[in-house]
């Protein structure tokens, strides 16, 4: 493949319509005639519906109509689907109680969604919510997933005994005794991942219509995954055909996760648009959005990790309890079992490796995956054990590390997962070098003589990339002379159309904009599985590969009738093809032109092709952190942050570094200040805006600084590895080494995420 512009740090060709205003969003869009809907939410995290008048909402000047369950029910409306069902193999069957789009006399968390009003004017439907007159019966609630799971807790679903979702083994648990019972150390640790809202700038939005002459459903929608949203809406909810159903994305503005699921919003105004015949319209508010938009993490982990007396490693064991909030969304129960079993271990070769897994429910939002979904959780497992573990044998941590970190590829987990490359030990004898780890000490001092406590933590991660292992790519050459790109995977910001195209434009030797790129819309793009795992190059990339090479086989044959001579003389490369030792030649394009022609008798050069049963690819780094903390209020600053990262080959270096300072910030976020909070007694919601829930700001954050180490891999054509996900996957426990390196004169040798000021300053007294 020519490499021209693979490799090249080109600006973002999505960019001028981002900063000139162009790019439109959900929000910015509108239907003619449409109407606007707003959606009653529950106060209550627990509680029978005993009455519900909505009289004087429904006669308020404007309103077009107010819907409770029952109405929708009346139409054969099913329930919301979790599509984790059948592809996790759990110890006995999931159980996913029914989840309708509204209450369906019993709400489960605060922000369920009651009843549903359509109005002429937002102002209009917002006015009737406040006439809706709700009589509410609480119950007891449950905000504490192990709480939940405790004998006698208080029942949520009568579906799910004891609140028990499903529970999950994988793992030797055999060889993780042996190995437990041969170790001369084991090290344990409670540890918990807080819950997180992804909190995208974009809040979700849609608009649904109804096509009569067609009989077909439309959706515009907030999306990651519009084949997917459609896959579920028509066959578990709609019960209508695949292709009655239209779903499409315009610009998204961050997802991370969240905007690939069904949502109840999505069933209403499909739902009202056909009975009402019109457009309707719906933008969450920043509130609705933390009571109503799925959350992250929430999982509860009992761990050990045996070594034996030189330290090496001989078993980890982790025996999890996942919080699924009151319902299983989409995907819920995939991220704290199969996704979390893949990077059990993280770079480390451990040769006994077992993980049991409880999925509970509570009344608190549903929560699916979030950034790194199930690899950040098992990646922040290892890494802390590994900290507590150099502490019990007075150990330097980045040694006992280099002890264990995976030495040659290919290399089979304990788990049975097989790492095709790597080099791990390089990726940490990087970044303690690059961080000047050796002269550390003296910047401690530095800081002492300051009144601060100065710590350094180092950390690695193993980011196991791909999410779906199928996606498709098609190729179709226009008259105008643009070639369009239509891919199955989509962007919610990363830059997928210069990606794209930067390949695109080397295998076909054309220049960049000679490429149009198609994504997120079933009636344009045949098939996809969207945005989630890291996979857009490594799954969409090696489908794209395929198509556009199906294109040259079959260009080859054209061009050779176009010359006049035998396919196998000809020689292709900077859009053209020429006959080999001559100076005969035909870009490509005319080639195309021709192809279309029926006199020619071929056909058209427009390929698809598909990627089935990709495996993993494997990015891995080793982060440093540097911090200070004030010793009097437990203040708490990030002096510094370094990354060592592999993700094989790079298409567009800008753009990689891009998301990766996405992620870090984001892990760093969970790690410092991000919190979704419930009370304990009535799970109330506390943290239901961005002034109770924190964001991490550009102050919060030192300049980063970047290092790729390059391994291609061949799980893919392009060598490439997934970036999206690894910042946040890598930055949790490289913060918390930090503060506890810091904290470690104290006699501090715990604490939880977020470490908030005042979580610090309490651990600080507490040894005082």
């Amino acid at each position: 493949m020519n490499d021209a512009l693979f490799g090249q740090s080109i600006p973002r060709r999505e960019d001028e319509h981002f900063l000139t205003g162009a790019a439109k969003y959900t929000a910015d869009l509108n239907r003619d005639g449409q109407a606007y809907a707003a959606v009653l939410r529950s106060p209550h995290a627990h509680a029978l519906i005993t009455n519900m008048d909505i009289t004087a909402a429904a006669a308020l000047p404007g309103v077009v109509g107010v819907y409770v369950g029952a109405d929708l029910a009346a139409d054969g409306i099913g329930a919301l689907p979790c599509a984790a069902v059948g592809v996790v193999a759990t110890v006995d069957p999931i159980i996913v109680p029914p989840r309708f789009a509204l209450a369906d006399g019993r709400v489960r968390h605060v922000g369920d969604p009651v009843a549903f009003v359509v109005a002429e004017s937002l102002a209009a439907a917002q006015d009737a919510l406040e006439l809706i007159e709700v009589d509410y019966d609480p119950l007891p609630a449950l905000a504490d997933a192990r709480q939940a799971l405790a004998p006698g807790a208080p029942e949520i679903w009568a579906e799910a005994p004891g609140n028990l979702s499903y529970r999950f083994e994988k793992g030797d648990r055999a060889g993780v005794a042996d190995g437990m019972a041969q170790a001369a150390h084991v090290v344990a640790l409670d540890i918990v991942n807080n819950r997180v809202s992804p909190a995208p700038t974009e809040p979700r939005a849609a608009i649904a219509s109804y096509d009569q002459n067609t009989d077909t459903l439309n959706l515009l929608v907030a999306g990651q995954g519009v084949h997917g949203i459609r896959g579920q809406l028509a066959n578990a909810v709609f019960k209508v055909p695949e292709d009655k159903l239209h779903v499409s994305a315009p610009y998204v503005g961050g997802g991370f996760g969240l905007k690939n699921f069904v949502y109840p919003e999505w069933v209403m105004l499909l739902w009202a648009a056909r009975r009402l015949g019109r457009p309707v319209k719906w933008v969450g508010d920043r509130n609705e959005e933390f009571m109503s938009s799925t959350q992250g993490r929430d999982l509860h982990a009992t761990a050990r990790l045996g070594l034996d007396a030189a330290g090496k490693f001989l078993a980890l064991e982790a025996t999890t309890t996942a919080d699924m909030g009151a319902y299983l969304s989409s995907f819920g129960p995939g991220v704290s079992t199969n996704a979390f079993s893949t990077a059990m271990g993280g770079v480390y070769a451990i040769p006994n490796v077992f993980m049991a897994v409880a999925g509970a429910f509570t009344n608190t939002v549903p929560v699916d995956a979030y950034r790194g979904a199930g690899k950040p959780e098992a990646n922040y497992i290892i890494e802390r054990l590994i900290e507590a573990a150099a502490q019990r044998l007075k150990m330097d941590p980045v040694a006992l590390r280099l002890l264990n970190v995976i030495p040659s590829f290919p290399h089979v987990t304990g788990m049975g997962l097989e790492i095709d490359t790597g080099d791990f030990k390089g990726n940490i004898e990087a970044a303690v070098d690059l961080a000047d780890r050796a002269g550390f000490e003296d910047r401690r001092r530095g800081a002492a003589d300051r009144g601060l406590l100065r710590g350094m933590g180092v950390a690695c991660f193993l980011e196991t990339a791909r999410g779906a292992n199928t996606e498709g790519a098609e190729v179709n050459f226009r008259a105008d002379g643009l070639v369009e790109l239509r891919l199955g995977t989509e962007s919610n910001g990363q830059g997928h159309e210069t990606a794209f195209s930067q390949i695109a434009a080397d295998h076909f030797g054309l220049p960049l904009d000679s490429f149009k790129y198609i994504q997120a819309d079933t009636n344009q793009v045949r098939a996809g599985n969207g945005h989630g795992g890291a996979r857009s190059m490594h799954m969409g990339g090696s489908a794209l590969v395929a198509a556009m090479d199906m294109v040259l086989a079959k260009a080859r044959v054209v061009a050779a009738q176009m010359l006049q001579t035998d396919v196998d003389t000809l020689e292709f490369g900077d859009g053209e093809f020429r006959v080999a030792n001559s100076e005969r030649s035909v870009p490509l394009l005319e080639v195309a032109a021709a192809a279309r022609d029926p006199k020619l008798g071929s056909e058209s050069l427009d390929s698809y092709a598909r990627r089935d049963d990709a495996p993993f690819t494997f990015p891995s780094g080793c982060h440093v952190a540097e911090v200070e903390i004030d010793r009097d209020t437990g203040a708490l600053r990030l002096e510094r942050y370094l990354m060592v990262d592999d993700y094989g080959a790079i298409i567009n270096p800008r753009l990689t570094e891009g998301q990766v300072h996405g992620g870090v910030t984001q892990g760093i976020g969970q790690a410092m200040v991000e919190e979704v909070a419930y009370d304990s007694e009535t799970a109330q919601l506390l943290s239901g805006t961005l002034m109770d829930y924190t964001v991490p700001r550009a102050t919060l954050l030192p300049q980063f600084e970047v290092h790729f180490r390059q391994t291609p891999t061949g799980a893919n054509p392009l060598g490439v590895k997934g970036s999206g996900q690894a910042g946040c996957i890598g930055a949790p426990q490289t913060i918390v080494a930090a503060v506890l390196d810091a904290l470690k004169p104290l006699g501090v040798t715990d604490i939880d995420m977020p470490m908030t000021s005042e979580k610090i300053w309490r651990a600080i007294n507490r040894k005082a």
